[in-house]
């Protein structure tokens, strides 16, 4: 079959309605060309074809997803990571520090990437956190920065008078412009209320400007919902409004396979095309700029290394040719780790949990609410709590004594470049006294926690206790030439066990709160653990047995100098190479203590002003 038939073959096979066509893509030229549709990626695409004269292509490997209930309804958490048409699975290596538990990680398919399955939250990090990536080596990469690109995406909504009456809402510097919409749900239960109030009566305090640099402290905080209580992310904040903008193609179903180079008399490599797959057949598309990868801190290293970069030995071993030694690929992942407590609540309590969802009757009763913005459908996860090490268990000093060997411990000859540099940012973290909390408490109207399964009819409560400034480090490579063959994960939890016992005080710390007023009149049992877990060697057991990702892995193509073990510069640009760059969570050389969507859409928007040439970090 000759090109232009099988181009129109193809063509008959897709809907009508979808992007663009493969026609208007297969061999073409573009100014950039953006490997993946997600959150980072539409982001970036939107702010660059604001100039006419440049063509912005995007190849995302899902679908479109437009106006589908599922992904636009609220409170449907979990419920698409089964679903192989809105997730991708991503199956981990054992894990050895974990008693050799299998598990996977899901990411969003489609356009959106994960902001299109993601839990809605909204939050920002610590000053200091995003602080210290210019502490590593990233001129620009500052809080003043931060903040200023991530107020140019918000577009906060006011809550009514009613909402602020009944609920002290922290409103401070957040972003009213932005074409992503925020607001705090319509209801937040009185459940929830004395639920915090039960933190704050165990010893814990309210935060005093959570959005503007100091989450310390407990808050409620807004969701990504728009008017209508519809899911707000970046599809409808940056794609669907300006789809019809002539300069802006997506691409839909496209898998990338490869980046493809033409080697400078310097040495350094320009990208020129993309080779991916679409509609089963194999083709190229062409850059006459810059290629930018944007698939995610899975994806990303993955695509990377399929295109010859990275570690020599791993492209070695997975029959790769290798075009450019970049050992820092696939390496220096970190994730936070979670654990989740389940209480069930009595019958009177006023609190209208996920749980009600189950019975097929009340289902189908909120779908109905919801049309009228009404219902569960329109609520939220909003109530969180951002602690330190000594606000949370009297062993700080003896667990921060062991984070002191740690870095005392490592060897020169055979410790990685450059984490001798975050893990004494880490020991900053830490320290009493921080004002970067890394600990973090979540309150979920429902349950959400392993073994023990919930009774039907029961409604529950769960405390989650989250890791989020891990010790550990891990790694994601490929295995195979081929690029339909998922990269190896390994997150290594565990590895550096001091992230443990971080959990283990965590989930003591929680038990504590659930015995507190007005929590403890609230709950008739514990579920999870459950009472016959008492000692902290059980706790330890159960902990290991039953954690979860929170779907927030970072740093696997980590901005640093290439010496410390850097994959781009604070350019965003790949070492080695002219016009290639990642843009993306993986980035991000040390961790954020907070749920990362605002921070990814913060890197786009710098990245976008970057590549325009309208920012420039003083050096």
């Amino acid at each position: 079959m000759g090109t232009e038939a099988r181009l129109f073959a193809v063509h008959l096979c897709l809907d009508l309605d979808t992007p663009a066509r493969i026609q208007d893509v297969a061999n073409q030229f573009f100014d950039y060309i953006i490997l993946g549709g997600g959150t980072a990626g539409l982001t970036l695409a939107a702010r660059l074809s604001e100039d006419p004269t440049k063509t912005v292509l995007v190849l995302e490997g899902g679908a479109a997803h437009i106006d589908v209930p599922d992904i636009s309804r609220p409170a449907s958490y979990g419920s698409h990571f089964a679903n192989t048409n809105y997730s991708y699975e991503y199956k981990l290596a054992k894990q050895k520090f974990a008693g050799d538990r299998e598990t996977v990680w899901q990411r969003g398919k489609g356009l959106g990437g994960s902001s299109g399955i993601n839990f809605l939250c909204w939050l920002k990090p610590s000053r200091g956190d995003i602080d210290d990536f210019e502490a590593l080596g990233n001129p620009g990469w500052c809080w003043e920065n931060y903040q200023h690109f991530v107020t140019r995406t918000e577009g906060f909504r006011e809550p009514s008078r009613l909402a602020k009456h009944k609920v002290d809402l922290k409103i401070d510097t957040i972003g009213r412009d932005g074409p992503l919409c925020l607001q705090f749900p319509n209801k937040i239960d009185e459940g929830e209320r004395h639920i915090q109030q039960a933190f704050f009566n165990n010893g814990f305090s309210p935060a005093a400007h959570p959005m503007s640099g100091d989450p310390k402290g407990f808050f409620f905080a807004p969701v990504t919902h728009d008017s209508k209580s519809h899911r707000s992310y970046s599809t409808t904040a940056f794609y669907v409004p300006n789809k019809d903008r002539e300069n802006l193609n997506v691409l839909i179903t496209a898998t990338v396979r490869r980046v493809l180079f033409t080697p400078e008399p310097s040495g350094n490599l320009i990208a020129t095309s993309v080779e991916f797959e679409h509609g089963g057949e194999v083709y190229e598309v062409n850059a006459k700029q810059e290629v930018v990868v944007s698939a995610g801190a899975l994806g990303s290293p993955h695509i990377l290394e399929l295109s010859g970069i990275g570690r020599r030995d791993v492209l070695e071993k997975a029959g790769i040719p290798l075009k450019l030694d970049l050992p820092g690929v696939g390496e220096n992942v970190q994730e936070h780790i979670m654990s989740q407590l389940s209480y069930e609540l009595k019958d009177d309590v006023q609190f209208d949990t996920l749980d009600m969802l189950r019975d097929p009757e009340t289902y189908a009763k909120h779908l109905e609410l919801h049309k009228n913005v009404e219902g569960i459908f329109t609520t939220g996860v909003t109530s969180f709590g951002f602690v330190t090490l000594d606000e949370v268990t009297p062993r700080a000093a003896e667990i921060y004594k062991s984070m002191e060997a740690i870095v005392g411990n490592l060897d020169p000859k055979t410790t990685p470049p450059g984490l001798l540099e975050q893990y004494s940012l880490l020991l900053d973290r830490y320290k009493s006294g921080s004002t970067n909390p890394g600990l973090e408490f979540i309150s979920m109207p429902g349950m959400m926690s392993y073994p023990n399964p919930p009774e039907p009819g029961r409604r529950y409560s769960t405390l989650c206790v989250a890791v989020n400034h891990p010790w550990s480090r891990g790694t994601i490579h490929s295995t195979s030439s081929d690029p339909k063959k998922m990269p190896e994960i390994d997150p290594h939890y565990f590895e550096r066990d001091v992230d443990l016992t971080l959990l283990l005080e965590m989930a003591k710390r929680a038990r504590q709160v659930a015995q507190t007023s007005p929590m403890k009149e609230m709950i008739v049992k514990e579920l999870n653990p459950g009472p016959e877990i008492e000692s902290d060697e059980q706790l330890t057991k159960w902990i290991r047995e039953t954690f979860s990702t929170v779907w927030h892995t970072s740093s696997s193509c980590s901005m640093l100098p290439k010496d410390k073990g850097g994959v781009v510069d604070h350019n965003l640009k790949v070492y080695g190479t002219t016009n290639l760059r990642v843009v993306d969570l993986s980035v991000i050389p040390l961790h954020v203590g907070t749920h990362t969507q605002s921070t990814v859409y913060g890197i786009a928007e710098q990245a976008a002003d970057i590549i325009k040439g309208k920012f420039a970090a003083a050096v």
